[in-house]
């Protein structure tokens, strides 16, 4: 039998707040992403087991997080490293991307994502 990892129904309340409770950098980003803008379906707030992703394309297995300051404190950097080690080995790419570039180079970064899924579909 298939396990069922994606969006486990313990996590439906904090994934609906982070959605309602969006981060400007994640509001600017979700714009670009959101209704297949750039060729690919992303979801935003997407579970995969005990971790919510801010930005998931399962098409292309690509994982998108967005960093601001908090990401450079030693122990929470500790638990990015194990967090991104378990969605790897579920042949996810995480993609971090600082707030500051979501702020001062949009397109740069619609563009980066989009080469990434551009990539990853050749390989799949």
């Amino acid at each position: 039998m298939k396990s069922i990892i994606h969006n486990l129904p313990k996590y439906k309340k904090k994934r609906k707040y982070l959605r309602n409770n969006a981060t400007r950098a994640e509001r600017l980003l979700w714009q670009e992403l959101k209704n297949s803008k750039i060729g690919y379906k992303f979801r935003r707030q997407q579970g995969i087991g005990k971790y919510i992703a801010d930005f998931c394309c399962p098409e292309v297995r690509v994982i998108v997080e967005l960093d601001g300051e908090v990401h450079n404190i030693e122990a929470v950097n500790r638990k990015d490293y194990i967090r991104d080690r378990y969605l790897e080995s579920l042949s996810y790419k995480i993609v971090r991307i600082e707030n500051f570039d979501v702020f001062n180079n949009l397109d740069e970064v619609v563009n980066y994502l989009r080469n990434i899924c551009n990539l990853r579909i050749k390989n799949i």
